[in-house]
Protein backbone atom coordinates (compact mmCIF):
# COMPACT_ATOMS: atom_id res chain seq x y z
CA UNK A 1 0.00 0.00 0.00
CA UNK A 2 1.73 3.32 -1.46
CA UNK A 3 -0.38 5.01 0.84
CA UNK A 4 -0.30 6.28 4.98
CA UNK A 5 -2.55 3.96 7.35
CA UNK A 6 -3.54 4.68 10.62
CA UNK A 7 -4.22 2.50 13.75
CA UNK A 8 -8.22 2.49 14.87
CA UNK A 9 -9.98 0.26 17.01
CA UNK A 10 -7.85 -2.45 16.79
CA UNK A 11 -6.73 -2.45 13.04
CA UNK A 12 -4.95 -0.90 10.47
CA UNK A 13 -6.64 0.92 7.40
CA UNK A 14 -6.06 3.31 4.86
CA UNK A 15 -5.50 7.11 6.33
CA UNK A 16 -8.72 8.34 3.75
CA UNK A 17 -10.98 5.41 5.02
CA UNK A 18 -10.48 6.00 9.10
CA UNK A 19 -13.43 8.19 10.54
CA UNK A 20 -15.30 8.30 13.88
CA UNK A 21 -19.18 8.67 14.36
CA UNK A 22 -20.95 12.01 14.87
CA UNK A 23 -21.91 10.47 18.24
CA UNK A 24 -18.59 9.93 19.53
CA UNK A 25 -17.72 11.71 22.74
CA UNK A 26 -14.82 12.61 21.08
CA UNK A 27 -16.62 14.38 18.78
CA UNK A 28 -19.54 15.66 21.13
CA UNK A 29 -18.24 16.57 24.06
CA UNK A 30 -14.62 17.20 23.12
CA UNK A 31 -13.66 14.57 25.03
CA UNK A 32 -10.56 13.18 23.69
CA UNK A 33 -7.51 12.63 25.31
CA UNK A 34 -4.30 12.80 23.41
CA UNK A 35 -0.58 12.76 23.43
CA UNK A 36 1.88 13.47 20.74
CA UNK A 37 5.24 11.92 19.95
CA UNK A 38 7.89 12.31 17.66
CA UNK A 39 10.87 10.47 15.72
CA UNK A 40 14.39 10.70 15.49
CA UNK A 41 15.66 8.60 12.37
CA UNK A 42 12.73 6.87 12.35
CA UNK A 43 12.51 5.34 16.18
CA UNK A 44 10.08 7.14 18.92
CA UNK A 45 11.87 9.51 21.08
CA UNK A 46 10.75 9.07 24.74
CA UNK A 47 7.83 6.81 24.11
CA UNK A 48 7.57 4.88 27.55
CA UNK A 49 7.25 8.47 28.95
CA UNK A 50 4.26 9.52 26.43
CA UNK A 51 2.39 6.42 27.52
CA UNK A 52 2.54 7.33 30.97
CA UNK A 53 1.32 10.56 31.04
CA UNK A 54 -1.62 9.02 28.32
CA UNK A 55 -2.82 6.61 30.74
CA UNK A 56 -2.66 9.26 33.56
CA UNK A 57 -4.63 11.63 31.35
CA UNK A 58 -6.70 8.92 30.47
CA UNK A 59 -7.40 7.87 34.75
CA UNK A 60 -7.93 11.05 35.36
CA UNK A 61 -10.66 11.79 32.53
CA UNK A 62 -12.82 8.62 32.94
CA UNK A 63 -11.43 7.84 29.40
CA UNK A 64 -11.64 3.73 29.20
CA UNK A 65 -7.79 2.66 28.55
CA UNK A 66 -7.29 -1.50 27.98
CA UNK A 67 -4.46 -1.43 25.66
CA UNK A 68 -0.96 -2.43 27.61
CA UNK A 69 1.80 -0.43 26.55
CA UNK A 70 3.04 -3.30 24.94
CA UNK A 71 0.38 -3.50 22.24
CA UNK A 72 0.26 0.43 21.69
CA UNK A 73 4.09 -0.01 21.73
CA UNK A 74 3.75 -2.58 18.89
CA UNK A 75 0.98 -0.65 17.26
CA UNK A 76 2.79 2.60 16.92
CA UNK A 77 5.87 0.28 15.91
CA UNK A 78 4.20 -1.15 12.64
CA UNK A 79 2.52 2.39 11.94
CA UNK A 80 5.90 3.83 11.83
CA UNK A 81 7.55 1.25 9.77
CA UNK A 82 5.12 1.39 7.33
CA UNK A 83 3.96 5.08 6.83
CA UNK A 84 8.12 6.23 7.26
CA UNK A 85 8.83 4.46 3.55
CA UNK A 86 6.45 6.99 2.42
CA UNK A 87 8.73 10.07 4.03
CA UNK A 88 11.17 11.56 1.04
CA UNK A 89 14.38 11.88 2.20
CA UNK A 90 15.33 12.21 6.25
CA UNK A 91 11.58 12.96 7.23
CA UNK A 92 10.68 12.35 10.54
CA UNK A 93 7.11 11.53 12.29
CA UNK A 94 4.79 12.91 14.45
CA UNK A 95 3.09 10.15 16.16
CA UNK A 96 -1.08 11.12 17.36
CA UNK A 97 -2.75 8.78 20.00
CA UNK A 98 -6.23 9.45 21.40
CA UNK A 99 -8.58 7.87 23.02
CA UNK A 100 -12.58 8.95 23.60
CA UNK A 101 -15.45 7.27 25.92
CA UNK A 102 -16.44 6.12 22.36
CA UNK A 103 -20.47 6.26 21.09
CA UNK A 104 -22.55 8.25 22.96
CA UNK A 105 -25.51 5.90 22.98
CA UNK A 106 -28.10 8.05 23.89
CA UNK A 107 -27.88 10.49 20.71
CA UNK A 108 -29.53 6.95 18.96
CA UNK A 109 -31.59 6.07 21.35
CA UNK A 110 -29.93 3.42 23.21
CA UNK A 111 -29.09 2.92 27.10
CA UNK A 112 -25.44 1.79 26.72
CA UNK A 113 -22.27 3.82 25.51
CA UNK A 114 -19.09 2.66 23.79
CA UNK A 115 -17.36 1.03 23.38
CA UNK A 116 -14.14 3.21 24.07
CA UNK A 117 -12.19 4.79 20.77
CA UNK A 118 -8.67 4.08 20.54
CA UNK A 119 -6.47 5.55 17.46
CA UNK A 120 -3.32 6.32 16.81
CA UNK A 121 -2.48 8.37 13.19
CA UNK A 122 1.40 9.69 12.04
CA UNK A 123 1.99 12.76 9.86
CA UNK A 124 5.11 13.91 8.33
CA UNK A 125 7.01 16.49 11.19
CA UNK A 126 6.34 19.42 9.49
CA UNK A 127 10.11 21.01 9.41
CA UNK A 128 8.68 23.79 7.48
CA UNK A 129 5.85 25.20 10.31
CA UNK A 130 8.54 25.61 12.44
CA UNK A 131 11.94 26.28 10.64
CA UNK A 132 11.88 30.01 11.32
CA UNK A 133 11.93 29.08 14.97
CA UNK A 134 15.67 28.45 14.42
CA UNK A 135 15.85 31.45 12.00
CA UNK A 136 14.06 34.12 13.63
CA UNK A 137 13.22 32.47 16.90
CA UNK A 138 9.40 32.55 18.71
CA UNK A 139 7.16 35.46 18.81
CA UNK A 140 5.28 35.38 21.58
CA UNK A 141 2.41 37.73 23.05
CA UNK A 142 1.13 37.76 26.62
CA UNK A 143 -2.79 37.57 26.33
CA UNK A 144 -5.18 38.67 28.97
CA UNK A 145 -7.85 35.76 29.86
CA UNK A 146 -9.26 37.07 32.94
CA UNK A 147 -12.90 37.86 33.66
CA UNK A 148 -12.65 41.37 32.16
CA UNK A 149 -10.61 40.85 29.69
CA UNK A 150 -11.57 37.00 28.59
CA UNK A 151 -10.01 35.59 25.43
CA UNK A 152 -13.05 32.82 24.91
CA UNK A 153 -16.12 34.05 25.86
CA UNK A 154 -18.08 32.28 28.14
CA UNK A 155 -21.17 32.81 26.17
CA UNK A 156 -19.35 30.98 23.38
CA UNK A 157 -20.72 27.09 23.23
CA UNK A 158 -17.56 25.47 22.12
CA UNK A 159 -15.39 21.78 22.18
CA UNK A 160 -12.19 21.00 23.61
CA UNK A 161 -9.14 23.24 22.39
CA UNK A 162 -11.23 26.57 21.04
CA UNK A 163 -9.24 28.77 23.54
CA UNK A 164 -5.71 27.80 21.92
CA UNK A 165 -7.63 28.51 18.57
CA UNK A 166 -8.41 31.76 19.57
CA UNK A 167 -5.01 32.75 21.64
CA UNK A 168 -2.81 31.81 18.22
CA UNK A 169 -5.12 33.78 16.13
CA UNK A 170 -5.36 36.76 18.37
CA UNK A 171 -1.66 37.00 18.86
CA UNK A 172 -0.92 36.96 14.89
CA UNK A 173 -2.77 39.67 14.36
CA UNK A 174 -1.66 41.72 17.11
CA UNK A 175 2.13 40.99 16.34
CA UNK A 176 1.87 40.46 12.03
CA UNK A 177 3.62 37.84 12.36
CA UNK A 178 1.93 34.43 10.92
CA UNK A 179 3.47 31.79 13.32
CA UNK A 180 2.94 34.12 16.36
CA UNK A 181 1.89 32.03 19.12
CA UNK A 182 -0.54 33.23 22.27
CA UNK A 183 -0.08 32.71 25.73
CA UNK A 184 -3.32 33.15 27.95
CA UNK A 185 -2.36 34.61 31.07
CA UNK A 186 -3.46 33.26 34.48
CA UNK A 187 -4.36 35.01 37.59
CA UNK A 188 -2.55 38.02 38.28
CA UNK A 189 -0.55 38.23 34.79
CA UNK A 190 0.86 34.83 35.87
CA UNK A 191 2.94 33.08 32.48
CA UNK A 192 1.42 29.58 31.81
CA UNK A 193 1.93 28.02 28.37
CA UNK A 194 1.37 28.11 24.99
CA UNK A 195 -0.60 25.55 22.28
CA UNK A 196 2.35 23.59 21.31
CA UNK A 197 5.28 24.19 24.33
CA UNK A 198 5.66 25.03 27.70
CA UNK A 199 7.48 28.23 28.90
CA UNK A 200 10.72 28.46 30.10
CA UNK A 201 12.93 32.06 31.28
CA UNK A 202 16.30 32.41 32.35
CA UNK A 203 16.18 34.50 35.24
CA UNK A 204 19.54 35.01 36.88
CA UNK A 205 21.66 32.11 35.45
CA UNK A 206 18.47 29.66 36.30
CA UNK A 207 16.26 28.29 34.11
CA UNK A 208 12.69 28.94 35.48
CA UNK A 209 9.33 27.05 34.93
CA UNK A 210 5.90 28.17 36.07
CA UNK A 211 4.41 25.51 38.86
CA UNK A 212 4.28 22.09 37.34
CA UNK A 213 0.22 22.65 39.14
CA UNK A 214 -0.34 25.40 36.14
CA UNK A 215 1.02 23.47 32.97
CA UNK A 216 1.19 20.30 31.36
CA UNK A 217 3.90 17.74 32.52
CA UNK A 218 5.05 18.25 29.05
CA UNK A 219 7.70 15.57 28.22
CA UNK A 220 9.89 18.12 26.35
CA UNK A 221 9.95 19.96 30.00
CA UNK A 222 11.27 16.66 31.97
CA UNK A 223 14.20 16.41 28.91
CA UNK A 224 15.34 20.39 29.75
CA UNK A 225 15.40 19.28 33.21
CA UNK A 226 17.31 16.32 32.69
CA UNK A 227 19.47 18.37 30.52
CA UNK A 228 20.08 21.16 33.09
CA UNK A 229 21.01 18.50 35.73
CA UNK A 230 23.89 17.06 33.27
CA UNK A 231 24.79 20.69 32.68
CA UNK A 232 24.70 21.83 35.63
CA UNK A 233 22.60 24.45 35.27
CA UNK A 234 20.15 25.61 37.88
CA UNK A 235 16.21 24.57 37.25
CA UNK A 236 13.48 25.80 39.34
CA UNK A 237 9.56 25.63 39.39
CA UNK A 238 8.57 28.89 40.80
CA UNK A 239 5.26 31.58 39.40
CA UNK A 240 6.42 33.78 37.19
CA UNK A 241 4.50 36.62 36.10
CA UNK A 242 4.95 39.76 33.55
CA UNK A 243 6.92 41.91 36.57
CA UNK A 244 9.15 39.20 37.10
CA UNK A 245 9.76 38.52 33.30
CA UNK A 246 11.26 41.66 33.36
CA UNK A 247 14.17 40.13 34.74
CA UNK A 248 15.04 37.74 32.10
CA UNK A 249 18.08 37.03 30.42
CA UNK A 250 16.56 34.73 27.53
CA UNK A 251 13.28 32.77 27.48
CA UNK A 252 12.71 29.29 25.56
CA UNK A 253 9.96 26.81 24.32
CA UNK A 254 10.23 23.43 24.84
CA UNK A 255 7.83 20.81 22.69
CA UNK A 256 7.81 17.67 21.00
CA UNK A 257 8.10 19.06 17.25
CA UNK A 258 10.91 21.09 17.02
CA UNK A 259 12.24 20.15 21.12
CA UNK A 260 13.72 23.87 21.88
CA UNK A 261 13.10 27.15 20.63
CA UNK A 262 14.34 30.72 21.48
CA UNK A 263 12.08 33.46 21.57
CA UNK A 264 13.03 36.70 19.79
CA UNK A 265 11.35 39.59 21.83
CA UNK A 266 13.61 42.70 23.01
CA UNK A 267 11.68 42.53 26.50
CA UNK A 268 12.76 38.90 26.91
CA UNK A 269 16.69 38.68 26.34
CA UNK A 270 19.05 37.86 24.20
CA UNK A 271 17.93 35.69 21.16
CA UNK A 272 20.01 33.23 20.40
CA UNK A 273 20.59 33.10 24.40
CA UNK A 274 24.00 31.47 25.52
CA UNK A 275 21.90 28.93 27.49
CA UNK A 276 19.05 28.38 24.63
CA UNK A 277 22.30 27.26 22.83
CA UNK A 278 24.06 25.35 24.85
CA UNK A 279 20.43 23.04 25.89
CA UNK A 280 19.64 22.33 22.34
CA UNK A 281 23.15 21.35 21.55
CA UNK A 282 22.64 18.98 24.45
CA UNK A 283 19.29 17.77 23.43
CA UNK A 284 21.15 17.20 19.67
CA UNK A 285 23.80 15.27 21.24
CA UNK A 286 21.55 12.97 22.99
CA UNK A 287 19.45 11.64 19.98
CA UNK A 288 22.30 11.94 17.41
CA UNK A 289 21.08 14.52 15.01
CA UNK A 290 21.18 18.14 14.85
CA UNK A 291 18.15 19.17 15.43
CA UNK A 292 18.36 23.08 14.07
CA UNK A 293 20.08 21.47 11.16
CA UNK A 294 17.09 19.30 10.77
CA UNK A 295 14.54 21.79 10.67
CA UNK A 296 16.72 24.58 8.53
CA UNK A 297 17.58 21.40 5.88
CA UNK A 298 13.56 20.27 4.47
CA UNK A 299 11.35 21.88 2.95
Amino acid sequence: MNAPIVYLNGQFLPFADAALPLHDAGFVAGATVVDNARTFRHKLFRWSDHLTRFRHDCDACFVPLEATEAHLSAMAEELIAHNAKLLPGCGELQVVLFATPGPLGFYLGETHHGPPTLGMVTYPLPFGRYRKYFTEGVTLAFLENGASGSLLSPTVKHRSRMLWHVADHTARRLTGNPLALGMPLGPGEALTETSVANFLAVIDGTVVSPPPETVLAGISLQVVRELCDSLGLPFQDRPLDIKTLRQASEAMLCGTAFCLAGVNDGNLGQWPGPVFQKLLAAWSDRVGVDIASQFLSHG
